[in-house]
């Protein structure tokens, strides 16, 4: 089997388990558990909660003592046991604990496949920034071929969800034990180590240069921008099923396939990053993303199901261009500004920036806004919740322009590392 296909069939089962559960878990909480709404956002918190320390813990590990691959395994395998345990939680609170302990073993996968699959790429010779967006675009494949297979199976509201996650996080595990080995670059017993080497948190220093502060700073903002969209995108067209006008429409019948197109959308896009990243370089690329966030929430704000579906539908497009040219082509940009030695660990931090402390943020303080200024007996003003959103993006992208001063070099990631 070729390195590519290899690592096409990481990236599928990578986001195929996330796709068995994630848009269909709401339906199996109110459907099949009958549990109320009060404790189902929390769910969604156990993601960032999780990135907050995790993808930074296994980095530090993956740089230091173990290699990528083989943690990568472990916690797959992990994943698996609590995802097939998921079904025999009886209570909303001991659901949101064990959500959280599937969460601890799954967000840092994430960057761990990145560093696995970059690593094996460049000892193979080629250029990640050309080969890498091809394979990870099956990613997204896996999560729509995920989410189909649960729809086309009937299994929404159906426990079965999370054991067909369970086999593909299993497989995926022990498959991984077979992947091009990724080596440790940090010995732990190298002499004169700083502090940060011995604590491990040497991918901090990556903030001493202006230029990644500001990258990361509005990575997480972006990350912000990005659970806004998860939270509530589902919801928001759901609350039109209670409107007589739009009640039959396709989006309300099948808000779930709406939304997929978004991760659709994301398939296009990723395999443009390489062009895009080459030509126009990562300010403009972030630039772009960021214009695509303001288009994602303003369209949201003035679409609805009947004559105004092509905004919704124009909406989930633009979604791939806004997450896939800050998450993909940010991870492209960390790998090539960061020592090889810290790779998994420069990843963890990228991760934890985006899917931790912005997701946190995200979630909680827009709960805040929407509650305070938004929500008016009980019943949500979406049009205004759209337009402050959009206006949050557009004041980002105002920003990160004069403040962001990197100058694009074509040969912006490193030659391969041996």
């Amino acid at each position: 089997m070729s390195l590519k296909l290899r690592l096409i069939v990481m990236n599928f089962l990578q986001f195929f388990i996330w796709g068995a559960w994630l848009l269909t878990i709401g339906a199996y909480w109110f459907q099949n558990r009958h549990w109320s709404g009060a404790g189902f956002g929390a769910i969604f918190s156990t993601m960032g909660i999780a990135s907050l320390f995790m993808p930074s813990l296994t980095g530090i590990l993956a740089d230091k003592w173990i290699n990528a691959e083989k943690l990568y395994g472990l916690l797959q395998i992990g994943g698996a046991i609590v995802l097939f345990c998921v079904p025999m939680v009886d209570n909303p609170t001991t659901m949101f604990w064990v959500m959280l302990l599937n969460m601890v073993f799954y967000m840092p996968t994430i960057a761990l496949a990145i560093t696995v699959a970059y690593n094996a790429l460049k000892n193979d010779g080629q250029d990640v920034v050309r080969d890498y967006p091809p394979i990870r675009v099956w990613g997204t494949i896996g999560f729509i071929v995920a989410l189909w297979t649960v729809s086309l199976l009937h299994l929404e509201t159906s426990s079965a969800q999370f054991h067909v996650a369970s086999a593909a996080s299993l497989l995926l595990g022990l498959y991984a034990f077979t992947l091009p080995p990724c080596l440790p670059k940090l010995g732990a017993s190298e002499s004169n180590r700083s502090m940060l080497d011995v604590l491990g948190l040497t991918s901090f220093k990556l903030f001493r240069d202006t230029n990644m502060a500001v990258f990361l700073l509005f990575a997480m903002l972006l990350g912000a921008a990005l659970q806004l969209t998860n939270a509530y995108g589902d919801t928001f067209l759901h609350d039109f099923a209670g409107v007589n006008a739009y009640k039959g429409t396709l989006a309300v019948r099948y808000p779930a396939i709406i939304m997929s197109i978004s991760q659709i959308s994301e398939t296009l896009f990723i395999l443009a990053i390489p062009f895009v990243l080459r030509n126009l370089g990562i300010k403009r690329v972030m630039v772009i993303s960021m214009v695509a966030w303001v288009l994602r929430f303003g369209l949201f704000a003035y679409g609805d199901p009947g004559g105004g579906l092509w905004m919704i539908v124009l909406s989930c497009i633009v979604y791939g261009m806004a997450f896939d040219f800050f998450n993909i082509s940010g991870s492209l940009f960390v790998e090539g500004q960061s020592d090889p030695k810290i790779r998994a660990s420069a990843q963890g931090l990228f991760m934890v920036m985006t899917n931790g402390v912005g997701a946190v943020l995200g979630s909680s303080i827009s709960g805040i806004v929407i509650d305070r200024f938004f929500t008016h007996d009980g019943v949500k003003d979406w049009h205004g919740i759209w337009l402050a959103f959009a206006g949050y993006a557009l004041v980002m992208t105002l920003l990160f322009v004069p403040l962001f001063k990197y100058r694009h070099d074509r040969a912006m990631i490193r030659a391969p590392q041996h």
